[in-house]
């Protein structure tokens, strides 16, 4: 009976490990996109997916 328990407790651990490695995987991966995507966009102060006009020109200065 205790080869079981320890058989299923290093079935566990093994499935446990695997699952870490590719936990960490995804996020290397999610961190290296975010990276290659560049900085964030500062916070607008209009909510998102509102159509109102940007208080910046295309030029990124504030028109008169």
């Amino acid at each position: 009976m205790r080869r079981k328990d320890d058989a299923e407790a290093e079935e566990r651990a093994r499935r446990l490990a695997a699952a870490l490695r590719e936990n960490l995987k995804r996020r290397k991966a999610q961190s290296r996109g975010r990276d290659a995507a560049g900085p964030p966009a500062p916070p607008s102060d209009t909510p998102a997916g509102s159509d109102a006009p940007s208080p910046l020109s295309p030029a990124g200065e504030a028109e008169d």
